[in-house]
């Protein structure tokens, strides 16, 4: 049986973590809403390696081509909308108009997004908290990555506040530890610019603010586990202990004679750059001990995706909450957003558009008016800088950017440059929905809870075609007038609006 041919499972779930050091996959089966690994699979690719400045070489994007392709293999037999694939720190930085991003999807075989600071955050929560189990206290935890560090702060499940720092242990060793050399100058040098990075942030992440510190990632794991085999810990991690780890590194003066128990062979070149971030947070946020967790980002990803399947999506609630603090009506904006998934429902089938455009549409609807909290006028323009920088929980970094491109065509004439950088397989579905869009919320503009008619939307080419019960147009002098703007308006996308 070809890879291609085998049967889907149903109850298969996946996670893809594409760190700046290492690609993760996790396959599980979901029993009782709750996901049992059965298989997990990690390559190095140190993409971190390859980047210079926002540009990725040829040697690193190769590298991770070939570690997807053997993901692809892996996932053939998971259906794809079961598959959440995240890409952090590396993803975020790279610039080349989405040039390795796409590459990188077609690969997979599955779509990938791009991670926030403060998302990923949240998501290596969620894995150490349910790694942990539901106990009592309030946690610290540190996950250092490959090209960032996260530090978050939560009780059981919630993570309260969480922050991402530009230090991972592959670029504090292009920075500091370049051809494994380990001397006392490098060594403080990077610790000396790990406490630079913390330092803002002490104050939320310092000792007094919480019962537990715990450590994700692979990094503090192998720390944990030398510091064990050396006999100066009992699995736990201390300043102590990591003091006389770190004179030991530098006593040895190069990576490549880094023979430890509890050390991977691969993991040797990027220790000494781990040892001196770790270093900087225990002193810096005043931890005496931690405690490295099994949970991380990608059992977090797995939780969450279980959560959005059995719609429990956190995205719903982040978008509610972030209107409730700029004091919006929500209630508009969930009659607003009813009245454009309605108009969807009726087209998708003949425009290709899929469930994951539903929801982009439902949350620019929902979101429309947050540009209020700036001023009525430009709101459309206001509210797009919001979307795209507000910290909402859940979102992915193209989920933000096109919910920003949306609220931003909701209104005025349109530019057909207002979609550029868009890939050709998106700039079909955004010009749909924009059109979408903005004849659902013509038809809301009275901003009233009054029932609207049984209006129909059919699409043919690029005829969009609106029909109302007979006279109720006529009626409603004010809404005909609000749609024969909007079909002036519409021409620049080249649609062309019948109301009948």
């Amino acid at each position: 049986m070809t890879v291609e041919s085998r049967p889907l499972d149903e109850a298969a779930i996946a996670a893809v973590d594409l760190g700046s050091n290492s690609f993760h996959l996790v396959v599980a089966r979901e029993l009782d809403g709750r996901p049992h690994v059965i298989d997990k699979v990690r390559v190095r690719v140190g993409l971190a390696e390859g980047l210079n400045g926002r540009k990725l070489d040829e040697a690193a994007q190769r590298r991770a081509f070939t570690a997807l392709e053997m993901f692809r293999e892996r996932l053939a037999a998971v259906p794809r909308h079961r598959i959440r694939a995240v890409g952090t720190a590396t993803f975020r930085r790279v610039r080349d108009g989405g040039v390795f991003l796409r590459r990188s999807a077609e690969c997979l075989g599955a779509p990938i997004e791009v991670l926030p600071g403060r998302e990923e955050a949240r998501l290596v929560y969620l894995g150490v908290a349910h790694a942990l189990g539901d106990d009592e206290g309030r946690r610290l935890v540190v996950d250092i990555g490959g090209g960032s560090t996260e530090c978050m702060l939560g009780t059981r499940f919630v993570s309260e506040y969480g922050d991402s720092l530009t230090m991972g242990c592959v670029t504090w060793t292009k920075r500091f530890f370049s051809g494994g050399r380990v001397t006392q100058e490098a060594m403080s040098a990077a610790v000396l610019a790990a406490r630079v990075e913390l330092e803002p942030i002490s104050q939320i992440y310092g000792a007094g603010n919480w019962d537990h510190a715990i450590g994700s990632s692979g990094t503090i794991r192998s720390v944990a586990a030398i510091l064990e085999g050396l006999e100066l810990g009992d699995g736990t991690i201390t300043r102590g202990a990591l003091k006389r780890l770190r004179s030991r590194l530098l006593e040895l003066g190069k990576s490549d004679r880094f023979e430890f128990e509890g050390l991977r062979p691969d993991r040797k070149d990027v220790l000494a750059a781990g040892v001196a971030i770790l270093h900087a947070v225990l002193k810096e946020l005043r931890v005496e001990r931690m405690t490295p967790s099994t949970g991380a980002l990608r059992e977090g990803a797995l939780h969450d995706l279980l959560g959005r399947i059995h719609h429990e999506d956190v995205r719903e609630a982040s978008a509610l909450a972030f209107m409730e603090r700029l004091d919006l009506d929500v209630e508009h904006g969930r009659r607003c957003r009813d009245t454009v998934e309605r108009l969807f429902d009726q087209v998708a089938e003949s425009l290709s558009l899929s469930e994951s455009d539903r929801q982009l549409l439902g949350w620019a609807a929902l979101l429309h008016t947050i540009g209020f909290a700036v001023s009525h006028s430009g709101y459309h323009k206001h509210g797009a800088y919001l979307a795209e920088h507000a910290d909402l929980a859940g979102f992915s970094r193209q989920d933000r950017d096109q919910v920003s491109m949306l609220i931003r065509c909701q209104r005025r004439r349109l530019r057909p440059d207002q979609l550029a950088g868009l890939s050709d397989d998106r700039l079909h579905a955004m010009r749909c929905l924009i059109a979408i869009l903005r004849l659902g919320l013509r038809l809301r503009r009275d901003r009233t809870s009054k029932e609207l008619p049984e209006v129909r939307l059919s699409v043919s080419g690029s005829r969009y075609r609106l029909r109302f019960p007979k006279g109720w147009l006529e009626e409603h002098p004010l809404t005909r007038a609000d749609l024969a703007q909007e079909s002036d308006q519409l021409e620049a996308f080249g649609v062309v609006l019948e109301c009948e």
